[in-house]
């Protein structure tokens, strides 16, 4: 069956809930053993003290650890992505600065792409950095010998231990060849040490792309995004193999940042719907984003759908081979500067001034100042994030009252 098909159902027996058609909230901390051994071999397996028996049936120990909740969502995402395991955290920086920490230790190397996320940009650059951890950035438009130069020349490319990329980039829609970035693992892997190469895959959902088919280790997300979908679940998740999630599942377990059986329950809800909402989403972003790139006060689009007619021939490329869709986050420069973009912002009226992405409603947010405020002022310019730029991501409304109210806040902007 196709993964929408089992988001109904995939991993839960109402016959063990009363007959509940759907998964019930396990509210509990800890959970009853029906004897001492039992207790002891549930134990055993959790904290790696022996391999789980080819027959074995794991039970439930301490919802630190996990949940009936998580554990059927953790089951249900792993279809989207086809991956072998999932965990979930309680925010989708949670799952990303675990994963950092999990395989990066004090005098490494971190690869990573610019422009990535406000949040993350700030723990690699500041909190990494207090545990000794350097890290090089390389841009969107850069080649696989400006990146590998940029990696020797830190003095360190011995010490390369991991790759984090944000694709398309937050804000401006910039693609990153994700085999390019194989590439470079495979360069600096060797029998004694292996590079981990991580995607957030947030822009996209489970839907548009799917990294590990293009051989990333593991891919992230902020679940309160695309997979929450109704701005109400603030959540993360972390796919990848067996063998890298026992390490991250491991970490979670003594940062204790594993989602609540609240959260799950929420987003086994959204995930339910979850195909049809970016089905639509990306339908109203196409006229969304046509009728920004003819409208007078409007600059430049940035807008996945236009790189077929528009891109360069490597970004049409990555385009062909990463994406199934255009998603529904486009990102455009207003005439003028943070005056006008500000202007706009304020003239909104359907359209909600709100940070955050891929919910039920469109949201607007001007990047410079609010997401990517922590970010230097010259890579925000390298990267194109101008003062000018506004971040859009469509909402499920009707395409017409969308594009009707960004007609009048444009009419206001100036």
């Amino acid at each position: 069956m196709k993964p929408e098909s089992l988001m109904m159902s995939y991993g839960y027996k109402p016959a063990l809930s009363e007959g509940a058609i759907k998964c019930p909230i396990f509210q509990t901390s800890t959970f009853v053993f029906n004897t001492a051994e039992e207790g002891k071999a549930f134990f055993e397996v959790a904290y790696g003290i022996r391999e789980k028996g080819e027959n074995e049936e794991l039970g439930l120990i301490y919802s630190r650890l996990n949940n009936p909740d998580l554990e059927i969502l953790e089951n249900r995402l792993c279809l989207w992505d086809e991956a072998e395991d999932c965990a979930v955290f309680e925010s989708g920086m949670s799952a990303i600065s675990t994963a950092l920490m999990e395989f990066l230790s004090p005098g490494d190397l971190l690869l990573y792409s610019r422009p990535v996320y406000g949040g993350t940009d700030h723990f690699i650059n500041h909190f990494l950095k207090k545990m000794n951890i350097d890290s090089v950035g390389f841009r969107a438009d850069e080649d696989f010998d400006t990146i590998i130069a940029r990696i020797e020349a830190t003095g360190k490319a011995d010490r390369l231990r991991m790759i984090h990329i944000e694709t398309p980039a937050n804000p401006t829609n910039a693609l990153i060849d994700i085999q390019m970035c194989v590439a470079i693992k495979n360069r600096y892997t060797t029998s004694e040490t292996s590079v981990v190469l991580s995607v957030d895959n947030t822009y996209m959902g489970p839907l548009w792309q799917h990294p590990l088919k293009h051989g990333a280790d593991l891919v992230l997300y902020s679940a309160t995004k695309y997979i929450g979908g109704h701005s109400d679940v603030i959540a993360g998740a972390c796919l990848g193999s067996k063998e890298l999630m026992a390490r991250i599942k491991g970490l979670r377990t003594f940062l204790g940042n594993m989602a609540g059986p609240w959260t799950g329950w929420l987003l086994m809800r959204s995930l339910e719907t979850l195909k049809v909402r970016m089905e639509e989403q990306a339908r109203n972003a196409v006229e969304v984003a046509n009728f920004l790139r003819s409208h007078p006060k409007v600059s430049r689009v940035y807008y996945l759908g236009f790189i077929p007619e528009q891109g360069n021939e490597n970004e049409k490329r990555i385009y062909a081979e990463q994406y199934t869709s255009s998603g529904a986050m486009i990102a455009f420069d207003v005439v003028g500067g943070e005056k006008e973009a500000f202007n706009f912002l304020n003239n909104l009226k359907l359209i909600k001034l709100a940070v955050s992405l891929g919910s039920t409603e469109s949201l607007a947010e001007h990047p410079a100042t609010m997401t990517h405020a922590d970010v230097p002022q010259d890579v925000k310019e390298a990267m194109k994030i101008s003062a000018s730029l506004v971040r859009l991501s469509v909402g499920v409304e009707h395409y017409e009252d969308i594009i009707s109210d960004i007609s009048q806040a444009l009419n206001n902007a100036s």
